[in-house]
């Protein structure tokens, strides 16, 4: 009986100093939302180039692909690590657009691009601050939570910058 407690012991010790699996459900349900999220962020932000006449969006669009898309990488990894599969419908989460939206910005040049890309994607950055603001009430996992406050702080601030633009 010694024999089995000590071994629950030792074996708790090691998973401890190993960092042991300290993700919830919370943190997996974070990574799945969050991936297809920045996944339309960066559909979003490619469609600039051709679209937008103004420098301070293509600006903000190519700060916003540099960012996530390291994000979205870093999120299949612990996916992976954690055993979680990754669903990519995810198009009912707060500050997704339909495919409608995503087919009328297609459709827009210029001001009017400009205008409804600045429009969508301050809903589509609440949705995540949303989203990273769950994750550090409830989440476990610290490299989750750090990345959550990271979304929380950068999209704010791309939020407000945003709001400037359209006026």
């Amino acid at each position: 009986m010694k024999k089995s407690l000590i071994g629950a012991v030792v074996g708790m010790l090691i998973l401890g100093a190993c960092g042991g699996p300290a993700n919830t459900a919370a943190d997996v349900t974070f990574a799945q939302a969050m991936v297809p999220h920045h996944e339309q962020a960066l559909e979003m932000a490619k469609l600039v180039p051709s679209r937008s006449s103004d420098d301070e969006v293509r600006s903000l669009a190519q700060r916003i692909e540099k960012a996530q898309g390291p994000e979205i990488a870093q999120m299949n990894e612990w996916l992976q690590q954690w055993g979680a599969e990754q669903d990519h419908a995810g198009h009912d989460m707060t500050g997704m657009m339909s495919q409608d939206d995503m087919a009328k910005l297609e459709r827009s040049s210029g001001a009017e691009f400009d205008r409804l890309w600045l429009d969508m994607m301050i809903k589509h950055h609440e949705g995540a601050v949303e989203m990273a603001k769950t994750e550090l009430a409830q989440g476990e996992d610290d490299k989750a939570k750090k990345l959550a406050q990271a979304i929380v702080d950068g999209q704010q601030q791309e939020i407000t910058e945003m709001k400037a633009l359209l006026g």
